[in-house]
């Protein structure tokens, strides 16, 4: 059996079992590839790979500078690839087995503050050719804010989502897993007034006859919504807009900001995790970053010591 078809039988297991989404299947897709590349250097196929050989890939992979979170990744597919080969009979030992990861950088995420966000939803009023598009873009911008939405998440919204001026959203996140998100008053405002231009056009489509589309922000590309870069390409745009630093702004720094503040005004990380659709707790906990000042004046103003050396 090929590479390939490891690769290919591996994938669509992960698929089947897991809803594994389109773009995860492309991250595991290009770093195995990455693997094989590698180890055809040698000749070897994915069936003949030993111990030695996945370790001199991660020695490999270091030395080309390559981020702890590619390294962890990659080795992350390569052992879950083995784990299934094994499983599945195609080879009688798991080459993987006790190799340590290079671990991950606890880095804090980038966070914009209130100013900055208000700022950018300033600028999607103002940028856009027509009212239509500047429509879009408050609608977008209110959303993504409102919900913490990752961006696949708000691009592949379908129609039937938004309708009834809902107060929540019902999401469908990674690994196929639905969720419910509440939007806040602008965020419905914008949304209604969005709705009424989208139906506007999708009537005038199809009284010439092309069939409607059946998602919030269609689009004429193959998808039939509006696309990742396209929105990236929207972001950079208001960030210049609105006088922020580009490269300071994507749409993950609207989730972060979505997170961050809401842990600010008293949320709790339980319901941070439900909002954000995060499976283990545990990736939300890198916003606790921001609890730090509130803690400890909770401690200083509440603990029964603090309050006991008051009184000396």
């Amino acid at each position: 059996m090929t590479d390939d078809r490891w690769i290919e039988l591996f994938l669509d297991a992960k698929t089947a079992e897991q809803g594994l989404a389109h773009n995860s299947q492309l991250a595991y897709l290009r770093d195995l590839a990455d693997f094989k590349t590698f180890l055809q250097r040698a000749k070897t196929p994915f069936s003949a790979v030993t111990h030695s050989q996945i370790q001199a890939y991660l020695v490999e992979c270091d030395a080309a500078g390559l981020a702890k979170t590619t390294r962890a990744r990659r080795l992350s597919a390569i052992k879950q690839l083995y784990r299934f080969a094994y499983l599945e009979g195609w080879r009688e030992d798991n080459p993987s087995l006790q190799i340590a990861g290079p671990g991950r950088d606890k880095r804090l995420p980038k966070v914009l503050n209130t100013t900055d966000v208000d700022q950018l939803l300033a600028a999607a009023e103002r940028c856009g050719k027509t009212a239509r598009d500047r429509q879009r873009n408050i609608c977008l911008m209110q959303l993504l804010y409102a919900t913490g939405m990752r961006v696949t998440e708000l691009i592949s919204l379908p129609i039937s989502a938004a309708r009834g001026d809902p107060q929540l959203l019902l999401v469908r996140g990674k690994g196929d897993r639905e969720r419910l998100v509440p939007l806040s008053p602008p965020a419905r405002s914008e949304l209604a007034a969005w709705l009424v231009i989208r139906d506007r056009d999708e009537t005038a489509k199809k009284t010439k006859g092309a069939p409607g589309s059946r998602f919030l922000f269609p689009s004429h590309g193959k998808l039939g919504h509006l696309t990742r870069h396209w929105f990236f390409g929207l972001i950079k745009t208001l960030a210049n807009e609105a006088g922020l630093a580009p490269n300071s702004v994507t749409p993950h720094t609207l989730r972060h900001a979505f997170a961050t503040h809401l842990l600010a005004n008293g949320a709790d990380l339980r319901s941070i995790q439900t909002l954000l659709g995060h499976a283990d707790i545990a990736t939300t906990e890198i916003y606790t970053h921001v609890l730090e000042t509130r803690l400890r004046s909770l401690v200083l103003h509440h603990h029964p010591l603090s309050r006991a050396s008051d009184k000396r």
